[in-house]
Order: structure tokens, then sequence, then C-alpha cells
């Protein structure tokens, strides 16, 4: 038989067995392998190499797409220098996702607009690169979907809200819920302690949170679940939205020079 038809059985083959990169890669990857020198070995390794490669850029990119992140960010779009008081050494040891694998939470504290969100988004694709299961969600749509498993008698566990290895739960703060909905995220939180991660971005320092959830006792039982294994950053500066806008040093504002 041909070199050629030997060539187009298995490029043939590749395509009912669905391995489509080792069919793309198989020409350039023969030829490259003869140059060097390549063991039968190394040839098929190369093949492998560059399909499991394919296929796990594909897992993330679907995963993404589904994730209900808002955005695609990842720490290396994050300005620090826009954020001098925020210990970069601090925020990027998060990103070797140990606090995953001890079942760690993460809470990000700041006025809006100071890139907690951004923080949160990076380790959700960290994570999901990673192989990580992770589910974004922000506070108001987390208590509709809780009050949802509750109003139907269904207890919601295998949602991954609840399963998934890390959680990122943003906008924590931004408006207040009532004594029903309080209960509801107790029980999320306590439910997710010390079996998972959880990640909390809030507008709000901890003493303001007897604002947001009405029962204090609530409040204390919640805070101490999430605090009793994690890291806090809290964010001090200027909003990200502001950047290009704000008065360089030694400048004045318009209002200030009136």
């Amino acid at each position: 038989m041909s070199e050629t038809l030997v060539q187009e059985r298995i490029e043939t083959n590749l395509a009912r067995l669905r391995l489509s990169r080792i069919g793309e890669v198989l020409a350039d990857t023969v030829r490259v392998c003869e140059e060097q020198g390549k063991s039968y070995l190394g040839f098929i390794d190369d093949l492998f190499e560059e399909e499991v490669a394919r296929r796990e850029q594909r897992r993330v990119e679907t995963t993404l797409k589904i994730s209900g992140l808002p955005f695609i960010k990842t720490i290396d779009e994050f300005d620090f220098s826009f954020q001098p008081a925020l210990d970069r050494r601090n925020v990027m040891s998060l990103f070797d996702l140990t606090f995953v694998q001890r079942k760690e939470n993460i809470i990000f504290l700041g006025p809006p607009g100071v890139g907690k969100t951004h923080l949160a988004v990076s380790l959700a694709v960290k994570a999901c690169q990673s192989g990580i299961s992770m589910y974004f969600t922000t506070m108001e749509d987390l208590i509709a979907k809780l009050k949802k498993d509750h109003a139907s008698g269904k207890a919601g566990n295998a949602r991954s809200y609840y399963k998934s290895a890390l959680v990122i739960v943003d906008e924590v703060g931004y408006t207040p819920i009532d004594r029903h909905e309080c209960n509801l995220f107790y029980r999320f939180i306590a439910n997710r302690y010390e079996k998972a991660s959880t990640i909390i971005t809030s507008n709000k320092a901890f003493s303001d949170w007897s604002e947001l959830f009405t029962d204090q006792v609530i409040v204390t039982a919640i805070l101490d679940r999430l605090l009793h294994h994690s890291t806090v950053i809290n964010i001090r500066g200027n909003s990200y939205r502001l950047k290009g806008k704000l008065p360089k040093e030694g400048e004045k504002s318009y209002e200030q020079g009136q």
C-alpha cells in the first residue's frame, strides 16, 4: 500500500475516532519527527499531546461560556499600580488555589469599582483552567434560586451552587434581605462550611452586615462560618471606573479651583 493511501486511511480513522487535532497536525508532526530523528514513541507522544491540549482548551472555553461569569478576565489584567495599598503578594498567593484544596473561603471587601469582582472572576478562571468545578452568581440571583428551591420543597443540594468546589457570590450587601432570605443564605453557607470553598465580594464592612441581614443572631452565625477558615482582602482605593478622570497629584479639579 502506498504511503499516500496509508496517510488517507489514518486520517479517515482519526476522523471516525474524533481525534481531529491529531488529523490536523499529523503531516507536520511526521516531518518534524523525521528531521529531529525522534523515536516512534516520541512521535506518538507528540500527537497525543496535541490532541489532549486541544480538548483541554475546548473544555475550558465551554465551561467559561456556561459559567455565568459576567466577563472573562485574568489576574494578568489587574492593574495593581492603581491600587497601591493592595498587597500584591498576598493576592497572588491565592492563585495556587490551595485554599480550594483546604476548603477555605476568600472575602473581598471594598467600595464599588475597586476590582473585587475582577479578582474573584480571575480566581474562577484559574480554577476552571485547573479542572476545578466552579459556579458564579450574584447575591440577588442566589437568593432567588434558594427561594425557588425552598418553595418547591427541594433541598437543592444537587445544584451547582451547592456542589461546586468553588462558588463565587458577588455583590453581597448591595440590597438588604429579609429574615426568610437571611435564613436561606445561612443554610447555604452552613451547607458548604468545611466542605467546599466560597468567594464573597461585598461593599460593606462586616460591622455593617447587621444592617443587611435583619437577624443579628443569624448574621453572627454566617460570619462565624465564613471567617473560620478564610482570607479577607480589604481593598481601599479609587474606583477603576474613575481611572483617567481623577486629577493627578499636584493638579486641581475644576471644583477645587473655584
